[in-house]
């Protein structure tokens, strides 16, 4: 079963810091949430954090307005150590100061880069046996410092442990992906003068496709997030 640790930087409860915390973790306006929130914004039952094979995924329970991670609006996400979701006005923090360094450490980032903290110790990453780890919040968090990348390492990992036909299913899925950023990358016209102002030229056609695509993506991360 994992153990959480929560922080809340900005809400009414702010400052609050729930530690071994126990998996199935509810958070919400109720008062029979694991955390209560006292934000008109946010639903009686606003989201929920399970534990799946050693993953910890945040679910949107249908929230009036929604959740977000680091910044970008989600239905469902497996979260890492730095990830801080807005939950209503609130934003929590996820993971301890231990577990936010290791996980800079094995991506090869610095904690800067995971939060919107002041990392109050030298700038080279501690490693997460470090008992003097302590971060300090930034004065004032604002949408502004908090919209981080949603994958500050990089791309995710594949799921493990599929079935053959999930594996097939999922390679379609990419592949089809792959297909339509091709298309794009083959007919873009690049301009002589590859500076930071310039412009890649795309055809009419090719630039429908990509929104089709983003409807289709759009249209997979609902379908995943809410399988009923």
């Amino acid at each position: 079963m994992a153990i959480l640790t929560l922080s809340v930087l900005e809400g009414l409860e702010r400052g609050l810091v729930y530690e071994d915390l126990e998996t199935p973790v509810t958070i919400g306006r109720e008062e029979d949430n694991v955390i209560q929130l006292n934000d008109e914004r946010v639903s009686r039952v606003h989201a929920k954090l399970q534990e799946d094979r050693s993953q910890v995924i945040l679910t949107d329970l249908n929230s009036t307005n929604g959740s977000r991670v680091n910044g970008h609006p989600v239905q469902l996400r497996v979260l890492q150590p730095g990830d801080h979701m807005q939950i209503g006005r609130c934003t929590l923090l996820y993971g301890s100061n231990a577990q936010i360094a290791e996980h800079a450490e094995r991506i090869g980032v610095e904690v800067a880069a995971l939060t919107p903290l002041n990392y109050s110790a030298d700038p080279v990453v501690a490693s997460a046996s470090d008992s003097e780890v302590e971060f300090q919040i930034v004065e004032d968090p604002s949408p502004e410092n908090l919209q981080l990348p949603l994958f500050p390492g990089g791309a995710p990992m594949l799921p493990g442990h599929l079935q053959p036909g999930q594996r097939a299913r999922i390679s379609d899925v990419l592949s089809y992906i792959h297909e339509r950023m091709r298309d794009v990358a083959f007919e873009a016209s690049e301009p002589e003068d590859r500076s930071p102002e310039s412009f890649v030229q795309v055809p009419w056609e090719r630039w429908q496709n990509m929104l089709m695509l983003q409807r289709d993506l759009a249209n997979y991360l609902r379908k995943i997030a809410n399988p009923d």
